[in-house]
């Protein structure tokens, strides 16, 4: 598969961001011909500047509420692919902003679907969204596709919004043209060098690195984590296959099978299980302004059946690759080899795993 991105051009926006540093990287390997756009890097450590990640693309640094710079640089760009990251993705921030998520999340996707309909080399463009989209009905319920979108909380229903827009631009202004457009829903990543606030790897590893408890907020929550890698390949593959064919075009949940899911607790030990000294996990209950959906399961039946994908790594496995570059990071040690090599291992198990995707 990633031969096929070889000198392609790829606008990714949100390239800034951690799973944008990763994508950045996979595409660079591929030997893509990349231009991200999006704000500078927020965290003063961040992924996209220790990695340097910034020497192997054309980077943008603007905002994607800018509907003319944006217009202008897909325009010089042309790019034959875009795949759209750009957003403010964290549930508490939006409960403390609400109207510059909505901004960020809403009009950043009218935006940039307004930049592709103007721009005629885009034959594939990929819309990032996440588990969140969907209304909660039931505790234990199982999200698939067709399911009801209505996220509650902000940074949710902003995103089941952008879905929504997606969906109306396709059938108002694609469908007669060579563009083709999907949506990928993915659960929750870890991997290394995330640094966000309020995420439980970022959290940890700050717990660790400072040498006192981690405190978990809502212990007994279950998500569907997985690699970063695990859901970029798969946006790599939707953005493939569509590329060559429309007929592919739609929306799909990413994630780990059901039977590999874990609660945050769960996920907090078995990542410290590969450190000496791990430091002691509290429990506290989280103010309930900020709620979220205390269980989120994603049904990737519709992956598996269109493009013959499934996911490679166990949540143990991608516990033990988080871990591996964070002691890289905390002991000074080389992280971009690691990555580097995450990066080539990842892809020769996918081409061998998954034959039918490629």
């Amino acid at each position: 598969m990633l031969n096929f991105y070889k000198n392609k051009k790829i606008l990714i926006t949100g390239h800034t961001g951690f799973k944008g540093s990763w994508l950045c990287k996979i595409l660079a390997f591929a030997g893509a011909q990349i231009t991200g756009y999006a704000l500078p890097p927020s965290e003063n450590s961040n992924l996209f500047d220790i990695a340097e990640t910034s020497k192997d693309i054309n980077t943008v640094f603007a905002d994607i509420r800018d509907l003319d710079n944006l217009k202008q640089t897909v325009s010089a760009v042309k790019p034959e692919i875009i795949i759209h990251m750009a957003a403010q993705s964290l549930v508490r921030k939006s409960y403390e902003n609400p109207a510059p998520t909505y901004e960020i999340n809403v009009m950043g996707a009218v935006n940039i679907l307004e930049a592709v309909r103007e721009c005629k080399t885009v034959k594939s463009f990929l819309n990032v969204t996440t588990d969140k989209v969907y209304k909660n009905n039931e505790p234990e319920q199982i999200y698939k596709e067709t399911d009801e979108l209505n996220g509650r909380d902000p940074y949710s229903n902003s995103k089941s919004c952008s879905e929504l827009i997606t969906e109306s631009y396709k059938n108002s202004f694609f469908e007669s043209t060579q563009t083709a457009i999907s949506t990928a829903r993915s659960g929750n990543v870890i991997g290394g060098g995330d640094f966000a606030s309020h995420r439980l790897i970022p959290d940890a590893v700050k717990a660790l690195s400072e040498k006192r408890p981690l405190i978990l907020r809502n212990p007994n929550f279950v998500r569907p984590y997985q690699h970063v890698m695990e859901a970029l390949f798969a946006y790599l593959l939707i953005a493939k296959k569509q590329y060559e064919s429309k007929k592919h075009e739609g929306c799909y949940n990413i994630g780990p099978e059901i039977s590999d899911y874990v609660n945050i607790e769960q996920l907090a030990n078995i990542f410290y299980s590969h450190f000496k000294e791990p430091p002691q996990i509290l429990k506290k209950h989280d103010d309930a302004r900020h709620f979220e959906t205390d269980s989120i399961m994603l049904n990737t039946e519709k992956m598996k059946a269109v493009f013959g994908w499934k996911p490679l790594l166990s949540v143990n496995k991608a516990a033990d690759m988080t871990a591996e570059w964070t002691k890289a990071y905390l002991y000074k040690q080389n992280f971009n080899e690691i990555m580097s090599s995450q990066i080539k291992k990842y892809w020769s198990l996918f081409r061998l795993q998954n034959r039918d995707a490629t």
